[in-house]
């Protein structure tokens, strides 16, 4: 029967969690006990001491090595967690010692890249210029899985479906509209009235690779407007190989309006008329369930929230 947390919290120690971290990589007692210079045998007892501590068997010992079981999964990866919160936490008292007011990572899609984030970016920057921000571009459910595995602090994105979201909290910024593009000079943006899918699906096209929400969009239109999807197709989900293949050929592409409209400014490429079917649901400010904050994720958090 798993122990009470007050009783989980009174008798685990740090090197519990140490074990727990070396059995992960290693499978073996005996190379966790050399990896943390302990011997076997005081190995063995701090594994018992803390299946009693948990009440449950965390590894099942066979011939080739060890097994752990569902609860020592579970408790490996908690254990990892903690040691990358004292990384987190030794890195911020280092911020601080040198003046800096942290770090924080930020997950986005496309679509609030040139407004929203731009935007947040700078201010922060003029008011913080010491606050150290890091910016990854990418579909919501890589951003999402590296939230939960404490590789962000922050999704501006969306809780893609299937996705376990127990842990996750959800706060709606905007809508994003998609528009067919090219480039200024394609065949396609020279054509009489509007384009007709049809004869754009002739044209080789760029797509984000499944189960990006875009791509279900591209994929919904040409379903239901009983289109044969296009027979070439690149899977990328990077905006500049996507407007560097746009600008060399006569392939098309599908980015948010709001991403378009940036680059149509520029006279980089040029958007078509030709609507596509179906919406993206809004993109919002994911963080996680029950986890600290740091002060310079807080005001990531609040910028987002004022743009």
């Amino acid at each position: 029967m798993i122990s009470p947390a007050a009783t989980i919290r009174k008798r685990l120690r740090l090197r519990h969690l140490q074990l727990m971290t070396a059995l992960s990589e290693t499978e073996s007692l005996r190379s966790a006990a050399d990896e943390l210079a302990m011997t076997q045998p005081a190995a063995t007892k701090a594994l018992k001491e803390l299946e009693d501590t948990i009440g449950a068997t965390l590894f099942v010992r066979h011939a080739r090595g060890m097994e752990p079981t569902i609860y020592g999964e579970a408790v490996m990866r908690y254990a990892r967690v903690v040691f990358e919160d004292l990384d987190e936490l030794r890195e911020e008292l280092a911020a601080i010692e040198a003046g800096d007011i942290g770090k924080v990572r930020i997950g986005a899609v496309m679509a609030p890249a040139p407004d929203l984030l731009t935007k947040v970016i700078v201010q922060l920057k003029e008011a913080h210029p010491r606050l150290q921000i890091s910016v990854q571009i990418d579909t919501s459910d890589v951003l999402v899985q590296a939230l939960q595995q404490d590789q962000l602090d922050i999704v501006v994105g969306r809780i893609p479906y299937g996705f376990s979201a127990l842990d996750l909290t959800f706060e709606t910024l905007s809508e994003e509209a998609l528009a067919i593009v090219a480039r200024p000079d394609h065949p396609a943006v020279g054509m009489a009235g509007k384009p007709k899918l049809a004869d754009l699906a002739k044209y080789p096209w760029i797509v984000q690779p499944h189960p990006s929400p875009m791509r279900q969009i591209i994929d919904q239109t040409f379903r239901e407007s009983r289109v044969a999807p296009p027979v070439s197709t690149v899977e990328t989900s990077s905006i500049l190989t996507t407007l560097s293949l746009l600008r060399d050929s006569d392939m098309l592409a599908v980015l948010p309006s709001s991403v378009a409209d940036y680059y149509s400014a520029l006279d980089t490429i040029a958007s078509l008329p030709t609507a596509l079917r179906g919406r993206l649901a809004p993109y919002g400010l994911i963080l996680r369930k029950n986890r600290r904050i740091s002060p310079a994720t807080q005001l990531v958090i609040d910028a987002i929230r004022r743009a």
